[in-house]
Parts: C-alpha cells; sequence; structure tokens
C-alpha cells in the first residue's frame, strides 16, 4: 500500500466535485480516470514499469525516426493546434532521452524543434492573418478553444504585449493559439518573427536537454532544475526593476521629482559627491528622444534585424552547441559516424578529384580574397557600413576559428584524403565558406529583380554548403566539425551585420525620430 498515492486520488477526487459545474466534460472524465489509477496503484493492485528498461525501448524502437516524430510534433503543436490536446514538450523530452542514449545527435535533434516550431507558428500566424479570429470563433470548440479561452489569451496579449509570443511559449493555451491571435489581429511579421524565433529557441532547447541530462543522470537534473530555478528567479527580478525603472524615467514628471530630490540631497556630506556625479546622466535623460533602446528594437529595424537576429541565434546554438557535446574531443556524435559510413559508400576516384577541387573554395586565401573584392565593389557604391561589415566578419570568423581550435583539439578523422593542420573543431573551412553567404546578401542590391537576388543567395549557400559536404567526404573533418565551423562563420557575419544595421538606423534616426 502506498498511502501518498491514496492520498493524492482522495484530494484529485475533492476538487474534481467541487469543481464539477466549471470544469469541462474532458478534463472530469479525465480526472476520474486518473484517481481510478491512483487508487489502483495505491493499493498495490498493479505495479509501474521499470522507468529504465522503458526508456532504452523507445530508444531502441524509434532510432532516426525520432527526428521525423519530435519535428513533425513541434510544427504541428501550433500549425494546427494540436497543443491543446497533446502537449510537445512529452515528445521533445522523448527526443532528448533518446539523443541521450546516443541513438541520435541532440544537437541536429535541437535544431530541427527549432526550425519546426517557427515554421509552424508562421503557418498559424498566416492562417490567422487570412482567416480571421472570427473563425477561432465559429470552429475553436471543436479543438477545446472556447470563447473563455480565447479571452485568457487575448487578456494575456493585452498585459504583455509583442512579449507575449515569447512568453506565451511556455505556457500551453497560450503556445497553441497566440500565432493565429497574432496574425487576426495584425501583428506585422517583423514584429512577431524575432520573438517567436528566440522563444521557439528557448522552448525547444530546454526541452531537449531535459530529457537529454535526465537520461544521463537524475541527480544532475534535479541539481541542475534547483540552480536554475534560482537562476531564473534572480533574473526575473532584475529584468523587471530594470523594465519598471527606464518606464518611470520615462515620464517626464518622474525625471523632474528625481532631479528635485537630487538636488535636496547635494548638500549632504556622504551622498553629496556620489550626486553631483550623477547629476549630468540625468540632464541628459531629460528628453525622451535620447533613450536609445526605442531606436534598436527589432519591431523598428524591420525583416533585416529580425533576419540577423535569427541567423546569428541559429549560428551560436551550432557553434556552442557542439562545443559543449564535444567536452571530450575524442566522442563521436551519431552524426558523425554516419558522415564516416556516407564517405566511404560514395567513395570514388572522380569524385575524390572534385571534391579536392571544390573544397579549395573554403581555403582562407579563396574566401579572404572574394571578400575583399566584394569589399572594393560595396565600397566603389558608397555601401561603406556593409564592406566594413564583411571585412570585419571575416576577420571574426578567422580569429574564432583559431580560438576554438586551440580550444577543443579535437583530433581529426582517422586515413583523410588530403593534407591537414591543426586540430579538427571547428572546421576553418567550413566556416571561412560562410563568407559566400555573406558576400551574397552583402550584393543583394547590386544585381536587379526579386528573382536575381534569390539566385544570388540560393548561390552562396550551396557553394557554403558543397565546402562542408567535400571536408566530410575528404575524411579531414567530422560532421560535428562542418556543422559547428557553419554555425560559427554564421554568427561572426551576423553579429558585424548586426552592428552595422543599428549604426545605419541610428544614424537616419539621431534623435529617434
Amino acid at each position: 500500500m502506498k498511502p501518498v498515492w491514496l492520498v493524492a486520488a482522495v484530494l484529485l477526487a475533492a476538487f474534481l466535485v467541487l469543481r464539477r459545474r466549471r470544469l469541462e466534460a474532458t478534463l472530469l472524465v479525465g480526472g476520474a480516470l486518473a484517481v481510478v489509477a491512483m487508487l489502483v496503484y495505491g493499493f498495490g493492485l498493479v505495479h509501474l514499469p521499470n522507468v529504465d528498461e522503458a526508456l532504452k525501448s523507445v530508444g531502441k524502437t524509434l532510432g532516426a525516426w525520432t527526428y521525423l516524430l519530435v519535428g513533425v510534433m513541434a510544427f504541428l503543436e501550433t500549425g494546427a493546434f494540436i497543443g491543446l490536446l497533446a502537449p510537445g514538450e512529452t515528445v521533445i523530452l522523448i527526443g532528448g532521452v533518446v539523443a541521450g542514449q546516443g541513438k541520435i545527435d541532440i544537437v541536429a535533434l535541437i535544431a530541427i524543434i527549432w526550425a519546426c516550431a517557427v515554421g509552424g507558428d508562421v503557418t498559424s500566424f498566416f492562417l490567422g492573418r487570412r482567416l480571421g479570429r472570427a473563425f477561432l470563433v465559429k470552429h475553436g470548440p471543436k479543438v477545446q478553444i472556447t470563447e473563455e479561452r480565447l479571452h485568457t489569451v487575448e487578456g494575456f496579449f493585452d498585459r504583455h504585449g509583442g512579449k507575449a509570443i515569447f512568453l506565451g511559449r511556455f505556457v500551453g493555451l497560450v503556445r497553441a493559439v497566440a500565432p493565429f491571435l497574432a496574425g487576426s489581429s495584425g501583428m506585422p511579421l517583423r514584429r512577431f518573427l524575432p520573438y517567436d524565433v528566440l522563444g521557439a529557441g528557448l522552448w525547444g532547447t530546454t526541452f531537449a536537454l531535459l530529457g537529454f541530462f535526465f537520461w544521463r543522470s537524475i541527480d544532475q537534473v534535479l541539481a541542475l532544475a534547483k540552480q536554475g530555478a534560482l537562476a531564473l528567479a534572480a533574473v526575473i527580478v532584475l529584468v523587471v526593476a530594470l523594465v519598471w525603472l527606464v518606464r518611470w524615467v520615462r515620464v517626464p514628471e518622474h525625471r523632474r521629482q528625481a532631479r528635485d530630490w537630487l538636488v535636496a540631497q547635494e548638500g549632504k556630506p556622504v551622498v553629496g559627491p556620489v550626486v553631483r556625479l550623477a547629476m549630468p546622466v540625468l540632464r541628459r535623460t531629460e528628453a525622451p528622444a535620447r533613450f536609445v533602446w526605442n531606436r534598436v528594437t527589432p519591431g523598428d529595424l524591420g525583416l533585416e534585424l529580425t533576419s540577423v537576429l535569427a541567423l546569428a541565434s541559429v549560428g551560436s546554438f551550432v557553434f556552442f552547441g557542439y562545443m559543449v557535446v564535444l567536452a571530450d574531443p575524442a566522442k563521436l556524435t551519431a552524426g558523425d559516424r554516419r558522415g564516416l559510413r556516407w564517405s566511404d559508400d560514395l567513395r570514388a576516384h572522380w569524385l575524390d578529384q572534385a571534391a579536392k577541387l571544390v573544397t579549395h573554395l573554403g581555403t582562407l586565401p579563396v574566401t579572404g580574397g572574394a571578400v575583399l573584392l566584394a569589399a572594393v565593389v560595396l565600397l566603389a557604391r558608397r555601401d561603406v557600413l556593409e564592406g566594413a561589415s564583411l571585412l570585419c566578419g571575416m576577420a571574426l570568423t578567422v580569429a574564432g576559428s583559431h580560438i576554438a581550435k586551440a580550444f577543443v583539439e579535437r583530433p581529426r578523422p582517422p586515413h583523410p584524403l588530403t593534407d591537414t593542420a591543426g586540430s579538427a573543431y571547428p572546421s576553418g573551412h567550413a566556416a571561412y565558406a560562410a563568407a559566400w553567404i555573406a558576400i551574397a546578401v552583402a550584393l543583394r542590391r547590386a544585381v536587379p529583380g526579386l528573382a536575381s537576388e534569390a539566385a544570388v543567395l540560393v548561390a552562396g549557400i550551396v557553394v557554403a554548403v558543397a565546402v562542408g559536404l567535400t571536408r566530410i567526404y575528404l575524411r579531414v573533418h567530422w560532421f560535428s566539425d562542418v556543422a559547428g565551423g557553419l554555425g560559427l562563420g554564421v554568427l561572426c557575419f551576423s553579429l558585424t551585420g548586426l552592428a552595422a544595421l543599428v549604426v545605419a538606423h541610428l544614424r537616419q534616426n539621431p534623435r529617434g525620430a
């Protein structure tokens, strides 16, 4: 007999009885079944299966199919309102467990979750824009979206504004409906997307890593959860305090009150010197337009900044994610082993020669020369910031690659087909090849027509990916080395591009106009 389960059954039954008039029929039935299950288990009539054995069987059964299952569920979570019926966190946790068993790659899993979650949200967003709120009112009850639930989500939007997209990712009801309502309410895509990309990435990463570490050690998970709860609480308190302070100081009357109070304190012996130092700063904040934050938020800069932020987030996730996974330099991921088999299966003399030729497009002299040439073209067109962004991005990529190689010191694959030097992670060729994508983006205005711009961008991506594939085929890098290198390159060029966008915006709006 297990008293704790019996007490829990009694408490749940009492709750269901007291709230029976306010709970939906599905919740009442589900709660009743839960009470019965608790009673049966509490009286010792059945025994729960061994968790470790159950998880092992899940990993063996799903294997590489986990990618498809988790990706589809992450998409349908909001793309088809499935999250109201079957929360996607459960499937993501299972995916993390399978990755912890070594059946799949945790970094690739999180990338798939991230991409599919954003894809589902964007699909729901455009459905909302096309169908409108009336569609949810009419058809929502079929998938448990009642008028009361709609009011709850809309109240959440009213309280948090654009941040509701980010915060709502962690609230089941809001997560499933928020993108649709954002589209139906007319929220601009440039405002919706940055919050959504960041929220989806943090949500997917959190639950996938929880399952990943749960499989490794439940003790570690509990310890991390306690530390994480304290850290999260501290961050929330700090952020709330800063937001309140910024909003308070924005009000002219409040600034006058603060200045009058400081003037009154200026003659006091202890706080007087501090006040005299603070007064010039306070005077500079008298004009509301001086607050730079309003001029550099993602919503104000539009889709360009949104895209750069998304690329920087993905690049940093891939680069640092694999760096963490490769804490043991000799460890191989599932993608590394698969890439080695792929290389052996495709072996052919003509392909060897072609790969050796294509891989030169990722060398530093070739990519550096291309970046320099593109920068000269941009400077001739008076696009100084974009030219400087390319040059700085290339320099940052080179420095980051050398620093990371010295830090990780990972051995290369056996029997390489071309000369190698230095450690494997990250792939310098793959990192430098990201320059082709950056060049395509920077030169997009130099070609006429949207189709031509798209063709140039696709060509840059194809070259970068082809270089990465040749590094795996030639057995000079593991798959994780190539992915980490591309992530580093994308991150570096995104950071310098972000700086260029902000500087350009501040130049055009010197007083936040």
